[in-house]
């Protein structure tokens, strides 16, 4: 094995955690283009921006109207949530309005949380009051 400290860590850590750190962005690049037709990274549209999407809790921008279930959810937004969240957004928060069936291939969910996790912290992008 070439790295067995990180295999360790991934034992304790979590295979999603772990997942999401060996995710390639510029794949995630590609699978975000999925996302587009609801998604942006600066602005809304039928779903919220994702510019400052890490660490802010769910349903959490004021200038959108989030479903009552993501506003109660309790999510904040990290790789492990993300994660969960997208394998099957319907099953993740019962009543979400995320009507998307969920990216169930495990490396293409790392891959695109690699890319939205570089790609959203970029504070010129995001409009005054979404950074966290």
């Amino acid at each position: 094995m070439k790295y067995p400290f990180a295999a360790v860590i991934c034992l304790i850590a979590g295979a999603s955690l772990c997942q999401a750190a060996d995710g390639d962005p510029g794949r995630g690049a590609q699978i975000y283009q999925r996302c587009l037709a609801c998604h942006s990274l600066e602005h809304n549209r039928s779903g919220p921006r994702h510019c400052g999407l890490f660490g802010r809790p769910a349903a959490a921008l004021p200038d959108f109207s989030y479903s009552p279930a993501l506003k109660s959810s309790g999510l904040v937004w990290d790789e492990a949530s993300l994660d969960h969240f997208l394998e099957n957004p319907l099953k993740a928060v019962p009543g979400t309005r995320m009507a998307y069936a969920g990216v169930k291939n495990s490396q293409e969910r790392a891959d695109l949380i690699a890319y939205l996790k570089s790609a959203t912290r970029d504070a010129e992008k995001c409009p005054s009051g979404s950074s966290p």
